[in-house]
């Protein structure tokens, strides 16, 4: 959209050598508390907007650009083997850190921890600006299909193609108050455990508890093991992480101000608008989250456009747990989806 100033600094001289330090230390701190496991790239850092994001980049750097985005309570390893398959088809293949995950950080301690979705969208594109790249196919599953949804949405013109798990997630306040049937409200009770204090102490003493939980919700036949549950949990160990995810879902039921710069966004956001870049929307076969039905969302993409149904026990975190089927969704909707 157009007005939207972003800042592009990457990290230069003595008086940001500190923080990137720091961050590099965060890095290798948890890649000791991974279990042991190989890291897929280096975690490198870039002041972009309000942020210094923590991300991974691997593949030729002048190749077409992909932004991988994860949800919650995932990390950057959910596309530990997506992003090798998209390198050596030639891709530049980018993932960060979303804010409040790994070692993402805010540059200043006066900022509101947000997790308001067009905030979240925002870091997308300021990412963008600071590693200079114009326009960029964009996939993710759960926060990162509804943050994939909304820079197609609002920023067609940085966004080549999207992938999104699970479909069209763009909402607002304003359906976030409709009543659902309860089965429906049943498979949110979390959202509903966050909107009390006794919910946010709950999950800030069990986070890691509550995130296994939900990783065996919302993938009920994924069997992963414990060193690939730390190797991501070490991730949720953020100082602001607890803040982010609360202030999310709390917004979403109108329970929490968002930020007055966002309004402009949130307000076109309500509108439901369509889709127009090409897309490719993915679902697994076992997944225990709540998720619309491909039905429900297809008029909402516009342009070229094509569903696929996962099979094989596949659940939430479809990039890890189908990575080729993922891997290969971008590279057709970057092709022009065949």
């Amino acid at each position: 959209m157009a007005g939207l100033q972003l800042s592009r600094r990457i990290f230069v001289g003595a008086g940001t050598a500190a923080g990137l330090l720091g961050s590099q230390a965060d890095a290798q701190d948890m890649a000791a508390r991974s279990g042991g496991q190989a890291m897929f790239g280096p975690v490198k850092q870039v002041q972009a907007g309000v942020l210094n994001v923590g991300y991974v980049e691997v593949g030729p750097r002048r190749g077409p650009a992909v932004i991988l985005l994860h949800g919650w309570p995932y990390d950057i390893y959910s596309f530990t083997d997506v992003a090798p398959i998209l390198a050596s088809s030639g891709y530049r293949v980018i993932v960060p850190f979303l804010r409040g995950y790994g070692t993402t950080r805010f540059l200043s301690a006066d900022t509101v921890r947000n997790g308001q979705p067009s905030a979240l969208a925002v870091d997308a594109i300021a990412l963008m600006d600071a590693l200079a790249i114009k326009q960029a196919v964009i996939g993710g599953f759960d926060w990162g299909a509804r943050t994939a949804d909304i820079v197609a949405a609002l920023w067609p013109e940085r966004c080549k193609g999207l992938v999104s798990v699970s479909g069209y997630l763009i909402g607002s306040q304003q359906a976030g108050a409709v009543p659902l049937p309860p089965s429906a409200e049943l498979q949110w009770w979390y959202q509903y455990y966050f909107a009390t204090d006794r919910g946010r102490a709950g999950y800030d003493k069990y986070r890691r508890e509550f995130s296994k939980l939900i990783w065996q919700l919302a993938s009920p036949k994924w069997r992963f093991d414990d060193a690939t549950f730390e190797r991501s949990a070490a991730a949720f160990d953020n100082s602001d992480h607890v803040a982010i995810v609360i202030h999310n879902y709390r917004w979403r039921l109108g329970l929490a101000d968002g930020e007055r710069k966002y309004d402009a966004f949130e307000q076109k956001l309500a509108t439901a608008p369509v889709i127009t870049v090409p897309a490719i929307t993915l679902e697994g076969d076992a997944n225990g989250a709540p998720h619309p039905e491909p039905v429900a969302y297809a008029k909402k993409f516009t342009g070229k456009y094509a569903h696929r149904l996962i099979a094989g026990g596949i659940g939430h975190n479809l990039p890890q747990e189908a990575p080729k089927a993922f891997a290969q969704a971008i590279i057709d909707v970057a092709k022009g989806i065949s």
